[in-house]
């Protein structure tokens, strides 16, 4: 039963969530009005707004006036359900589940923005630095000095691309939405954890990248979104960080 309320518990956040990602790069009230259609702006019914179940009821368009809903809201959703559990499974009933979810959130929540508008709100960022550093230091186990280390180092890291960028190359390296996104990282997941996130994040990034140019055709000059492979990057890192780093490092002693 614990692990059904987890996952409901989820699917319901994650409904939250995506009026985040809606009303939060519109500069918008994420509490009133109430969840309307887009299109219409009639407001959605309660039997309406059932995370993914309506979304399927109503064959992914509006009740009012038949507009077609984004197949982005039952994936947020459900990703939303999924990882709650997982981070349970890993965590276990403790606070640190809790925190880890609601980071996790902020994640998502980073990643679409960033997809659809190419901004990392500081709404989000700037608050969860210092959330970060608060539960890093109560109950989290990177710890204070590692939250505030990989806090400032790895937004020093990407202050330093975005000023050697602009220095050398003439041109945006690095956003400064991206330089608070990976501070924000940093301070939940200590320095080892950002760090990680990235080199997982350059590597994924560099990837994408390649097969965007050999398929699409796309031009190398085209920057691309860079706040989703941090956040992809950050999960990586939260469930798997020590079986990674600890394999890197057996590698070494070979």
């Amino acid at each position: 039963m614990l692990e059904i309320g987890i996952f409901f518990f989820g699917l319901i956040l994650g409904s939250f969530i995506n009026v985040c990602i809606y009303r939060l790069p519109r500069d918008e009230s994420i509490a009133y009005p109430a969840s309307h259609c887009p299109a219409c702006q009639t407001p959605i019914r309660a039997y309406q707004n059932i995370p993914v179940v309506s979304f399927l009821f109503l064959k992914g368009r509006c009740g009012a006036c038949g507009a077609k809903i984004s197949w982005k809201y039952p994936l947020v959703e459900a990703l939303h359900g999924v990882a709650f559990l997982f981070i349970f499974f890993q965590f276990g009933p403790t606070l640190n589940t809790l925190i880890y979810c609601l980071f996790f959130s902020s994640l998502v929540a980073v990643t679409f923005i960033d997809l659809s508008h190419r901004i990392v709100p500081d709404q989000i960022t700037l608050p969860g630095m210092v959330i970060g550093v608060i539960c890093a230091s109560t109950v989290l186990s990177p710890g204070p000095l590692s939250s505030l280390l990989g806090l400032f180092v790895g937004g020093g890291i990407f202050y330093l691309i975005a000023v050697l960028s602009l220095a050398v190359l003439k041109k945006e390296g690095m956003g400064g939405g991206d330089i608070k996104l990976i501070a924000m990282i940093g301070a939940f997941l200590g320095w080892k954890g950002m760090l990680l996130t990235i080199f997982l994040a350059a590597c994924s990034g560099s990837i994408i990248g390649i097969l965007l140019i050999l398929t699409q055709g796309r031009d190398r000059a085209e920057p691309i979104p860079f706040g989703p492979f941090l956040a992809v990057g950050a999960v990586v890192a939260l469930f798997w960080e020590k079986g990674i780093l600890d394999w890197y490092f057996s590698i070494g002693r070979m």
